[in-house]
């Protein structure tokens, strides 16, 4: 599709807004970036602004905006990165913004829902088109199942929220949200994807940039890509988890024991942080590609060669400091 001119002193970063308050939050190293303004310090002298978009919507709200010209780069979850790349966004895939993210399966204290074979015919709220499907389906199909065995409500995290403490809906799979609930007890989880066969349904965050962007400002996206890297590094590093958390929570609204609470058995942010276009980052992706497809939820294949352009944050490794 055409990408419109923009600014050309302008960098428009487009993000899902998944925070619990006012404040505005994409997670993980977004929030590094945003709060502590990093972005805008490498470039200030430039004169160049780093405007972010953040977007209640989430991902087809972003594709949108990126089949519109309106935005030049995006941190945006698997599926929607995929159905744009398969619908025709001529996006180029630059970087990793995490991995291995777990998600939960939310049901009301008193369900007698315990396994995934429990859900059929229930009703489950799923905000469709997010990353979270793709990872409820694959979390489904190890236990067989599809969400046409379900009754499948399409909700955003905070009205799925909302649903199931009013007893609207027996089930919602989320996020923070879900752990917010439980925490709250108004909510059990009974099942994560920390149980499933290798880690089945694990979400993945893509950084993603417009071939215009990609082609005419190059250096700029280096430099991005840089920051980003130092940013990983920073939160990555065991001495700053503390600072890493405090940030967090201010942000996104979610108190920081729920958020310490997920990391315990998790491997360390140093991978699950990693910018690194990887072998098993780019497995995994290709495994949600086929999952998409199989899903009806794509109906065109992706090139994953003609995706991914590491190059650019290959040759930020030299350059970006500890």
């Amino acid at each position: 599709m055409a990408q419109p001119a923009w600014a050309a002193s302008e960098i428009r970063i487009a993000v899902s807004d998944i925070g619990a308050t006012t404040r505005h939050s994409g997670g993980g190293l977004v929030d590094v970036l945003y709060a502590r303004q990093l972005l805008e310090q490498e470039f200030a002298e430039d004169g160049i602004q780093v405007r972010w978009v953040f977007i209640k919507g989430a991902g087809p709200l972003i594709n949108e905006a990126f089949a519109n010209g309106q935005v030049d780069l995006a941190y945006l979850g698997d599926l929607a990165s995929i159905i744009g790349k398969s619908g025709g966004l001529d996006t180029r895939l630059v970087a990793a913004a995490a991995r291995g993210v777990n998600h939960y399966l939310a049901v009301r204290p008193d369900s007698s829902i315990e396994t995934f074979a429990d859900l059929k015919g229930k009703r489950v709220g799923l905000f469709r088109g997010t990353a979270a499907q793709l990872s409820f389906i694959d979390a489904l199909q190890t236990a067989g199942l599809s969400e046409r065995d379900l009754r499948v409500i399409n909700l955003d995290f905070a009205a799925a929220s909302a649903a199931l403490a009013a007893g609207h809906i027996d089930a919602t799979w989320g996020g923070n949200n879900a752990l917010a609930l439980a925490e709250r007890g108004l909510a059990r989880l009974p099942l994560s994807t920390k149980q499933t066969r290798d880690g089945a349904g694990q979400l993945s965050g893509l950084v993603l940039a417009t071939r215009a962007f990609a082609e005419a400002h190059p250096d700029w996206l280096r430099r991005l890509l840089s920051v980003h890297r130092q940013a990983a590094r920073w939160a990555s590093d065991p001495a700053n988890l503390d600072a890493y958390l405090e940030l967090q929570s201010h942000q996104s609204g979610y108190p920081q024991s729920l958020l310490r609470a997920e990391l315990e058995g998790a491997p360390p942010l140093s991978e699950l942080l990693s910018p690194e276009l990887d072998q098993g980052f780019v497995e995994k992706l290709r495994a949600s590609v086929a999952s998409a497809r199989q899903a009806g939820l794509i109906r065109r294949d992706i090139d994953l060669q003609q995706w991914l352009a590491p190059e650019f944050l290959e040759q930020t490794r030299a350059t970006a400091t500890p």
